[in-house]
């Protein structure tokens, strides 16, 4: 069987390792003779699955133990909703919007906010959207409330392509809330400087239908009392994750997917190879003579997902239709910004990238 070249932005390529494995173990779970999804979560098998997860995934990271880790439902879109209703207590929010995540991130908290306790708001703390989120907002621009309960940021942006360098995050003084979904394990990262990080799995951790938060325990314990207990993160905390039956096979597979990393070097060396992919399709697109342009600022260009648009919009269902038939998919641009996008997330190999690269730079000698 041959393996497609996967530049999916979610749900995303997985190791081949990781598939195989769990392929292996399908019918038959370490003797256990049946496999993860159709075991008891409450079991001893089980039990055992999740806390070696959670022991890898805290390894990989560093996550100090004044940290508690989450395996949740609902994706990082329902962290929009919840993440306020746990942590605005009456008080104000702030947030920075630098593409199509954070803005949703922020519409929904002020959705959110009026049926929350008095006094609770969400603050436009900056926005790049005049600049068609390209760039990241320069310090001037950002408007902090320092008696705010927290800051929320995007660290990278799945549609726009921007991330933040983990240089540019600074300690303002509130807790810092960060949706990591489309580059969490993709590069070291200093957990105590965040408040709680989140993400869906369906990019660099596993399938869909499985959430990580990582949240500090001072932040524990502000939620109303009217929030439903499924909501609440301190409750959810109490029970290690199985106040209800949790997404079994999606924990295990991330359990793969982070003892897969720990084979890679942890993140040290996972990132050594997600910076040469970058570098190797950044190249090809800026020594294309303007054939290929990608948008963002060098600064803050995206290690994960790399957009680009073609000078002559009119080569786009031909590129599209020749990269297919090259074995070459999930390039097509998300339908806000269209265009094409590469996303190269950790389980894309070097050589799918440096395909790309071959295919793009022919294609761009046979129509430039």
């Amino acid at each position: 069987m041959s393996r497609i070249h996967n530049f999916s932005a979610g749900p995303a390529a997985l190791p081949e390792a990781v598939l195989r494995q769990a392929q292996e173990e399908l019918l038959d779970w370490h003797g256990a003779g049946c496999g993860v999804m159709e075991m008891s979560h409450r079991g001893k098998e089980f039990t055992s699955v999740i806390e070696q997860a959670e022991a890898d995934l805290r390894a990989l990271l560093g996550i100090p133990e004044q940290y508690r880790v989450l395996f949740l439902q609902g994706g990082a879109t329902q962290q929009f909703a919840q993440i306020p209703m746990n942590l605005l207590a009456g008080r104000s929010a702030d947030y920075i919007v630098t593409g199509s995540w954070s803005e949703k991130a922020f519409k929904e908290a002020q959705r959110v906010a009026p049926g929350l306790a008095q006094g609770s708001c969400v603050r436009l703390a900056a926005s790049t959207r005049e600049s068609n989120y390209t760039r990241l907002p320069q310090a001037e621009e950002i408007k902090l409330d320092p008696f705010a309960a927290y800051l929320h940021v995007c660290t990278n942006e799945t549609i726009h392509g921007v991330e933040i360098p983990a240089e540019r995050i600074a300690d303002t003084g509130v807790p810092l809330v960060a949706d990591m979904s489309s580059h969490i394990l993709s590069r070291p990262v200093n957990v105590e400087k965040f408040g709680l990080i989140y993400a869906g799995a369906q990019k660099n951790i596993g399938p869909s239908g499985l959430t990580l938060v990582i949240v500090h325990r001072d932040l524990l314990g502000m939620a109303p009392l009217t929030l439903p207990t499924l909501l609440d993160y301190a409750v959810q905390a109490e029970n290690g994750s199985m106040l209800n039956t949790p997404p079994t096979f999606g924990i295990y597979m991330a359990g793969l997917v982070f003892k897969w990393l720990q084979a890679q070097g942890g993140l040290a060396g996972i990132e050594q190879v997600n910076s040469e992919k970058a570098s190797a399709l950044y190249n090809c697109i800026d020594s294309s003579q303007g054939f290929y342009v990608n948008p963002v600022d060098p600064d803050c260009r995206s290690r994960m997902n790399v957009p680009f648009v073609l000078a002559n919009p009119e080569l786009d269902a031909s590129f599209l239709t020749e990269a297919k038939q090259a074995g070459l998919v999930g390039l097509k641009g998300h339908k806000s910004v269209g265009g094409m996008r590469a996303s190269i997330y950790n389980a894309v190999p070097l050589e799918s990238v440096r395909v790309l690269v071959d295919f793009m730079n022919d294609f761009a000698r046979r129509n430039g």
